[in-house]
């Protein structure tokens, strides 16, 4: 029997999108997960949802990353610690000399992507981080956006929010006054949703057009979560700015709740242009299916996971698909294995950490300027 080619290792484990990710990497026949790991020094809650993940997929738990490191058998690191630690992880892993496929958003400090970057370029290994650019949809909407027949760029737009909590218990009555640098970027109940949902469309105007951002306002509020507005965290979070060219630029990213769509949420770019406006949208083409089936109803919250971030949580309380909205057209390759084509054909991502750290760089540009309500510029756009 010949082996898979690429061995895989995967730090961290439950309650990170690592358990998307690892499912898979398992389920294509050029992959094989070798461990899970992370750093010795983590806590005792966060060892044991890793050794529950390597349980899942019945491989060992190294519970040290340095030792990990020095397989043989480990071609690709598949990156999904908590952001805080995610930099330094990334570097250990790039001078390592193994390729990185990276959760998103990149780090949440500029010291983070200022290290990252050039590490992996003195190690010579590829890197990829998950965003939504390898979907049929977004695919398509590039071709529209090359072949022209929008004509010129005068403006884009994208949002990202996901249709999941309970909304309606934040204090309206309390104005959010953001904090710089931004902290506290994934906690149990919460995560920063602009960093967490903005980065798609931050990411997917970027490769669209080949232009960065070069500056950006920002404003960040709590509409809809206590959750969110106790651990001063913002759900919702807007930026305006341009890209190169001067082609003025918005988007609007965050987390409302449940009932708020038919699907998981609103995720489109809208573009539009001299000649005409294209919509790029993850929701269509779509059926809307109406039927006496018994309306769709939100589960009860998950002690450890109120807002259900993750895909373990959720199925632990038998969290029904939502069946509305049913969308049409072939389903794409998996993430994971667009970047399994990049190795194969020895060339870099659309979405490696070059682009990645821009897409930081916009992120933390859009949380200073929501902390001072000034216009920041990013340098070298």
């Amino acid at each position: 029997m010949t082996r898979r080619a690429y061995g895989v290792l995967l730090v961290s484990g439950r309650h990170t999108h690592q358990e998307m990710y690892a499912a898979a990497f398992a389920a294509n026949p050029r992959a094989h997960l070798v461990a899970v790991t992370d750093e010795a020094d983590v806590d005792a809650r966060r060892k044991a949802l890793n050794e529950a993940l390597a349980k899942d997929f019945k491989v060992p738990y190294i519970a040290d990353l340095g030792e990990a490191l020095k397989r043989d058998d480990v071609a690709v690191v598949s990156v999904c610690a908590p952001p805080d630690r995610r930099g330094p992880i990334i570097v250990r892993c790039a001078r390592a000399g193994k390729h990185l496929y990276l959760d998103k958003s990149l780090a949440p400090r500029k010291a983070d992507i200022e290290a990252i970057v050039p590490a992996v370029k003195r190690a010579n290994v590829k890197s990829h981080m998950f965003s939504f650019i390898t979907t049929n949809w977004a695919r398509q909407g590039r071709e529209w956006l090359t072949s022209g027949a929008i004509g010129d760029i005068r403006s884009i737009h994208g949002d990202c929010f996901f249709a999941k909590g309970i909304p309606g218990t934040a204090d309206s009555g309390t104005v959010r006054k953001e904090e710089f640098p931004p902290e506290n970027h994934q906690l149990l109940e919460a995560k920063r949703e602009f960093d967490n949902c903005g980065v798609y469309p931050i990411t997917m105007i970027h490769w669209l057009t080949g232009k960065r951002f070069t500056s950006v306002r920002g404003t960040t509020g709590n509409y809809w979560f206590a959750e969110h507005q106790k651990a001063n965290i913002e759900d919702f979070g807007m930026l305006t700015g341009t890209l190169q060219g001067g082609i003025p630029v918005s988007v609007s990213a965050g987390r409302y709740g449940w009932l708020s769509h038919p699907a998981a949420g609103v995720n489109r770019v809208v573009v539009v242009g001299s000649e005409r406006t294209v919509v790029i949208d993850a929701n269509r083409a779509r059926l809307e299916v109406f039927c006496d089936e018994s309306p769709w109803s939100p589960p009860k919250p998950h002690p450890d996971d109120p807002m259900f971030f993750w895909s373990t949580t959720q199925a632990e309380m038998d969290v029904k698909p939502k069946r509305v909205w049913s969308p049409i057209g072939a389903n794409a390759v998996s993430d994971a294995s667009y970047f399994l084509d990049c190795l194969d054909a020895d060339r870099e991502s659309e979405m490696s950490v070059r682009e990645a750290a821009h897409a930081t760089e916009v992120l933390l540009a859009m949380y200073e300027s929501a902390a001072s309500g000034k216009e920041v510029r990013i340098a070298g756009s």
